[in-house]
């Protein structure tokens, strides 16, 4: 337990920590209790179950892109001294409010309800670009696979605290409450998670990479996005490593945010599907820690690889989908290789750029990895409309982890310092 916990800084711990207070939302909006909700409101108010998982598809196509676009210069802004905190905060609180405004939607109203949660994915999409640039500020190059492992591990333990919550007050029924009073209660549980437990982050966490501040920032920080491009060819591995993302983590992002609406398709229960995204969460935590513990021994690109193979298996399996069972399969498969591939992506990219300019190099991470989640949902959409069954959409995934695979051949993986106790 030592190894794991009690030799990580306070600013790792905090940084840690804002994955376990953020994570809350990917759970409950993103991945489990959200889109059943608004499927629920959308085909109470006449909205077909096809078109109702397409419109969710769509939510997320968007708001992706409009971080994906705000991405790079954003990072570029952020990479001046002081400037990187006051827009983490800026994204935290837009995600926090919209999710809670959820609670306050009249319940056949499904259109305010898509804007809001375009509002909070837009939310929390900005702040992770500052989230994830400041991993070079709390950590080494030595350490930055353990820790950015244990963000996402913890992350998946932190998050399954308000489901499990909430799941309880659901199967006993003790609270007189309705079904939609009580999830509009989970919706507010998020919020309060979310702010609490980014409070330490926002105590310990500071900017020390950073560049000083120039006359006209926004300005300035055009010209160092335009420098970076015409200089590209001096950071060639970290851009083809995020054209190979861009790819892989396209299949992962949809797989993530379509899981439940697919399953609602195939005809579970709103009540197995939280349980099955809870024994996902359970599953994910020992395989995202032991997924950096690895890479110490087999390198980051390998075990990306192996994330890579895992997805492949489970678009496969996607077709064969029609029971609870197969649906926990599938759910099993996932929790294996989710935390592990997005943690090691972040972790390898961090040690391919100069620290410095970190949150710029991670706007483009961020551009990468958003853009990449339009592309995704939209074919898993238009699949779903055209052949009216899901299934289809998650299989049409696999070109882009093929895809992704082949890219990431071709990027030479950094040598690491010697490790650190």
């Amino acid at each position: 337990m030592d190894k794991i916990t009690f030799k990580y800084t306070k600013a790792e711990k905090s940084w840690i920590m804002q994955d376990w207070a953020n994570s809350a939302y990917s759970i409950m909006v993103t991945t489990a209790v959200f889109p059943l909700f608004f499927k629920a409101v959308a085909e109470g108010s006449g909205v077909s179950g096809a078109d109702s998982t397409a419109y969710l598809g769509y939510a997320n196509a968007i708001s992706t892109f409009l971080v994906s676009i705000s991405a790079p210069v954003l990072g570029t802004i952020a990479d001046y001294k002081g400037l990187r905190n006051p827009l983490f905060t800026f994204g935290t609180l837009l995600g926090i409010f919209s999710t809670l405004g959820f609670a306050f939607v009249p319940s056949d109203k499904w259109l305010p309800l898509l804007f809001l949660y375009a509002l909070s994915a837009i939310g929390i999409g900005v702040a992770n670009i500052f989230y994830d640039g400041s991993l070079m500020d709390v950590t080494t190059l030595q350490r930055m696979d353990r820790v950015s492992s244990a963000g996402f591990g913890f992350g998946y333990i932190g998050s399954s605290i308000p489901f499990i919550i909430f799941i309880f007050f659901q199967l006993t029924q003790i609270l007189p409450l309705s079904q939609m009073a009580l999830i509009k209660w989970g919706f507010v549980l998020t919020s309060i998670w979310w702010f609490g437990f980014t409070l330490p982050y926002w105590k310990n966490v500071q900017q020390i990479h950073y560049i000083e501040r120039q006359p006209q920032v926004v300005r300035s920080s055009f010209k160092r996005l335009w420098q970076t491009f015409r200089h590209i060819r001096e950071y060639k591995n970290a851009f083809i490593f995020l054209l190979a993302y861009f790819f892989y983590i396209d299949g992962v992002g949809t797989i993530f945010k379509m899981a439940t609406a697919v399953g609602s398709d195939i005809g579970l229960s709103s009540n197995d599907l939280i349980i099955v995204m809870l024994i996902t969460q359970i599953v994910a935590f020992p395989f995202s820690i032991l997924y950096g513990v690895l890479s110490k021994h087999y390198g980051n690109k390998r075990l990306i690889y192996t994330g890579i193979l895992t997805y492949l298996l489970i678009c496969v399996y996607a077709l064969s989908l029609d029971s609870l069972t197969t649906f926990i399969i599938l759910a099993l498969l996932v929790g294996t290789a989710q935390g592990g591939i997005q943690s090691l992506s972040r972790s390898m990219f961090g040690q391919l750029i100069p620290s410095e300019r970190s949150n710029e190099f991670f706007g483009f991470y961020n551009i990468f990895g958003k853009f990449a989640a339009v592309v995704g949902p939209l074919l898993m959409g238009i699949i779903t409309q055209y052949t009216k069954n899901s299934l289809d959409g998650v299989f049409a995934l696999i070109v882009l982890f093929i895809i992704g695979a082949i890219i990431l051949h071709f990027v030479e993986e950094p040598v690491k310092p010697a490790a650190e106790n």
